[in-house]
């Protein structure tokens, strides 16, 4: 991640309704609620990459009353923001739920949970350089197991990366089941499945924050 950027404060504005950051949060909640609607009594995985406070996920579940069926993966570097995710998921007694200290960019952070029946990618793809960005959709498909889902964001500031980003994930075998771009804010939220094989993960990393 990149060292400018305090992460633990830039979840502040989590905490008000109002905020662009709480509105794109209710967008994901949502459709990691849909995707668990749609596969009833089914055990699930899933990985959030660089998930901060793991406030998306850890949100819905603590709401579910089949939340044991998920098995899940939250990696992220900051100790305050895992110390967090940690006492969050202990309060819900969320088991099924770890937190790693890891470089999401990494690919070894992955081992072991991935490929996974969901992938979080939200608040990462603006964070990176367009080759980066590239790097992790290209990255989406060994992270992914077949018929999986991944949830990625982007903002939309010119020059907006959002349809190429979208145009690669059809070239990689991905549908799009959604995408979110409300007029009102200049985030989006896309939701992808995988319609075929995952592949092998590549070494070398996949991003490194710029910010």
């Amino acid at each position: 991640m990149g060292a400018n950027e305090d992460w633990y404060e830039w979840h502040r504005p989590y905490d008000d309704p109002g905020s662009p950051l709480a509105a794109r949060l209710a967008v994901v909640q949502r459709h990691i609620t849909d995707w668990l609607d749609s596969r009833p009594g089914e055990l699930l995985t899933c990985v959030s990459a660089c998930a901060g406070q793991g406030r998306d996920l850890l949100g819905v579940l603590e709401r579910r009353d089949d939340a044991r069926r998920v098995r899940a993966r939250l990696i992220e570097t900051d100790a305050r923001n895992v110390a967090a995710a940690e006492a969050h998921i202990a309060r819900a007694g969320l088991t099924g739920v770890e937190v790693l200290r890891a470089d999401a960019g990494d690919p070894v952070s992955y081992a072991g949970a991935a490929p996974a029946d969901l992938l979080l990618f939200a608040g990462v793809l603006g964070n990176v350089t367009d080759a980066d960005a590239r790097a992790c959709v290209t990255a989406f498909r060994s992270l992914c197991a077949t018929r999986g889902t991944v949830i990625w964001t982007r903002t939309r500031h010119p020059p907006d990366l959002t349809p190429a980003v979208r145009g690669w994930l059809a070239g990689d075998g991905f549908e799009e089941l959604t995408f979110e771009a409300p007029p009102n804010a200049t985030f989006s939220v896309g939701v992808h499945r995988l319609t075929v094989a995952p592949r092998p993960l590549a070494a070398g990393r996949m991003f490194t924050f710029v910010r």
